[in-house]
């Protein structure tokens, strides 16, 4: 209803597609695009069973990517150790324990990687 009394241009002739809540054409629109996640420069990788009923998954916090980099990132990961993964809230999710696989690949990227946890 906001945006309907503001006048919440959707299309114009001229521009083509406009962004609603900055009202930029699509093509210079700056609303959908996230930036790399701040953080201490640390990428730690630590294994969680909390909250999966047993089973454990390997965490990696701390990369310091932009959402459409950070899930390619992790398609590349997940291929490496054979196994599936998600992405969530900035942080990579990996199935099973795959600690001993991913602290050197992390490591070739150029970041300083530490394990974190047991």
């Amino acid at each position: 209803m906001k945006k309907q009394s503001q006048g919440g241009l959707v299309y114009s002739t001229d521009q083509g597609r406009m962004c609603p809540d900055c009202r930029q054409a699509m093509e210079s629109c700056r609303c959908g695009q996230s930036q790399p996640r701040a953080g201490d420069g640390v990428v730690r990788v630590s294994r969680e069973t909390k909250g999966r009923k047993g089973k454990g998954v390997t965490l990696v916090t701390g990369i310091p990517l932009a959402d459409k980099e950070l899930k390619a990132l992790a398609k590349v990961l997940k291929a490496r150790c054979g196994t599936g993964g998600t992405v969530k809230d900035g942080v990579v999710e990996i199935q099973g324990d795959q600690r001993d696989i991913l602290v050197p690949l992390l490591e070739q990227k150029g970041w300083l990687v530490k394990r974190a946890g047991g």
